[in-house]
């Protein structure tokens, strides 16, 4: 599947803002055959004084601006052009979680894809009694450890309500998880929790979802959305499958991957600071389009 992408993020400032810096992940992922990256474009207006690419440690671009000059708002823009193929088929893989414990000892590669990142604590994650008992009750004894990540999902889409009024960027999963209500965000953190507390290897992804309209509706231009989904080492032979709790599915063509890291705190698209005073507001446009 190709799509062109657009997305705008416009932070409007109640006072003048001045002296920000700001590191930006939204441009996509070059990942082989899977997805391929064939253009892309970023615009920061006003433009910055100061702005640099790089790449993180897990492989995400990012770009770094500085604002000196005061401004009332700022926005960014991104276009891009990018190929995303069919995931290979997920296999029955006879792997349970005592063989995957085996395997993790035996794990001496400490580069971005090693699981080893991805089993303990992370900035925004701390292991909860209550949503490891909720993993604990979902898990089989003996089955492979790809089914457990699938029926955990399931069980979590389940459990949880999507409700976009009842958290925010900064609520913490277990907050979501006792009022079983939140965003994909919070469904994601959840589920890595999960996962890790079973001693699953688990992992954020963020990225951009291409929405379908009901039949007979019409398709409206900047209603698709940056999603999040998980990500889970279900063994050397099977490697890491992607989950999307939110959607009760696994990811497909539609799932469009930005960015990879240990929970939210890794990968934020926008994050930074600056010197203001007063409030401000943040609107998001995405519009994820089939290329003819």
């Amino acid at each position: 599947m190709e799509y062109d992408i657009r997305l705008s993020l416009t932070h409007t400032y109640q006072l003048p803002a001045g002296n920000g810096r700001h590191v930006v992940r939204v441009v996509p992922r070059a990942l082989g055959q899977r997805q391929q990256l064939k253009l892309s474009m970023l615009t920061i207006t006003p433009q910055p004084s100061e702005q640099f690419d790089s790449v993180d440690f897990f492989g995400n671009q990012t770009t770094t601006f500085v604002h000196s000059d005061v401004h009332s708002k700022m926005v960014i823009s991104m276009a891009c052009r990018v190929v995303v193929q069919e995931p290979a088929p997920l296999l029955d893989f006879p792997l349970s979680a005592d063989q995957l414990a085996v395997e993790l000892a035996d794990v001496r590669e400490m580069g971005p894809l090693s699981p080893t990142h991805f089993l303990g604590p992370s900035p925004r994650l701390q292991a909860n009694s209550e949503i490891s008992a909720f993993a604990r009750d979902m898990r089989r004894d003996g089955e492979n450890v790809a089914t457990t990540v699938v029926r955990l999902g399931e069980a979590l889409h389940t459990f949880m309500t999507f409700d976009a009024t009842a958290t925010t960027v900064d609520t913490n999963p277990v907050d979501a998880f006792k009022l079983k209500r939140g965003v994909c965000q919070d469904y994601s953190h959840i589920m890595i929790l999960a996962l890790r507390s079973l001693g699953i290897p688990a992992g954020y992804v963020s990225g951009y979802l291409r929405t379908i309209p009901p039949k007979g509706g019409t398709r409206l231009e900047g209603a698709d959305a940056m999603h999040a989904w998980v990500k889970a080492w279900c063994g050397a032979a099977l490697g890491w499958v992607e989950y999307d709790p939110t959607n009760r599915c696994i990811v497909g063509t539609d799932h469009i991957v930005v960015g990879y890291g240990r929970d939210y705190a890794d990968v934020s698209p926008d994050i930074g600071h600056l010197r203001s005073a007063g409030n401000q507001t943040t609107a998001q446009s995405v519009d994820v389009k089939v290329v003819a």
